[in-house]
């Protein structure tokens, strides 16, 4: 039976998404009108289930919500073209986007308009890969794997590379060496953010030691879903579940130590339960395992204070 947990640090929130809940808590708090948000603030379905109950409205589209209304832009970045047709429609627009997103978000367009063709790191689809590709669509190919750049068509301008902030560590190295390969002069901007390179850092470390691991943390959680991967590649087993009523309790059969984070959008609330269940299964040990320290903090963006008004 489990005696000991490995309790990874850093782990959950990080500065993005603790800006980006707190842009909507403030809105919703200080609204008596309702609140519509584009996309999910944070990809966590515990968070967005709870804004839900509180009134939040959350939209896949910018048509779905009543001219002149208010809408919080997620914490994962907007296309240009996104944020015109909110203004064209009068809607009051709160920016939650994650900084380090838009500094991605500005260096794409600079580099599109200095005259390179951009290759975005990134998975296709993702919120984030999305609204950084809307910056230079015509300029812009996303590309995740080292075969997907020798599938490349040829092209005559230079190369600028960038990538998703949440994305492998490990796996986006070998796609930037493939492209290095492919153009030796590719300008290259490998814009993993800290909190998904602290995190990955973390559950190698506790995977090592661990006879199991699990990842709290949503499908479509980009920096949750590496995360369970990083822990398999060490060969430790390893699951991602939303939260304790996903896990089967079979997983702790023939294991001592369990190594337990959670994804950059995760609450720790949804860790205190599974760590007060495995202590009823013989667990008396948990210990921290800290690989870094965060002090990152981001200022809330200048539209609070007007939305409040």
């Amino acid at each position: 039976m489990p005696h000991t947990v490995l309790l990874a640090e850093p782990r959950g929130f990080c500065a993005g998404v603790v800006r980006a809940i707190n842009v909507l808590d403030q809105v919703l708090d200080g609204s008596t009108e309702p609140v519509y948000a584009f996309h999910e603030i944070v990809h966590n379905r515990y968070v967005v289930d709870d804004f839900r109950q509180r009134g939040a409205i959350f939209v896949e589209q910018v048509s779905e919500v009543p001219a002149g209304a208010r809408i919080v832009f997620s914490a994962h970045g907007i296309a240009p073209s996104v944020v015109q047709e909110a203004r064209d429609r009068g809607l009051r627009i709160i920016d939650a986007t994650c900084p380090l997103v838009t500094k991605v978000h500005l260096e794409t367009k600079k580099a599109a308009r200095d005259g390179f063709d951009v290759l975005l790191v990134g998975h296709e689809g993702h919120d984030e890969v999305e609204g950084t590709k809307g910056e230079a669509p015509d300029r812009t190919r996303v590309v995740d794997t080292p075969g997907d750049v020798q599938a490349l068509a040829e092209g005559n301008r230079p190369i600028f590379v960038v990538t998703q902030t949440t994305l492998s560590v490990d796996d986006t190295a070998a796609t930037i060496d493939a492209i290095r390969a492919r153009y030796p002069q590719a300008e290259v901007r490998n814009d993993i953010c800290y909190a998904t390179t602290n995190r990955q850092a973390a559950v190698k470390v506790i995977a090592e030691r661990a006879d199991l691991v699990i990842v709290i943390g949503s499908q479509n959680s980009s920096n949750s879903v590496r995360l369970r991967e990083v822990a398999a590649a060490t060969g430790t087993p390893a699951y991602r579940v939303d939260g304790i009523e996903e896990i089967d309790p079979a997983w702790y059969e023939g294991v001592g130590i369990v190594g337990l984070t959670a994804g950059a959008s995760v609450p720790d609330t949804l860790l205190a339960p599974i760590i007060a269940d495995l202590r009823t299964r013989g667990v008396t040990r948990v210990e921290p395992v800290i690989v870094a320290e965060e002090t990152v903090e981001f200022r809330m963006p200048e539209e609070i204070d007007a939305s409040q008004g």
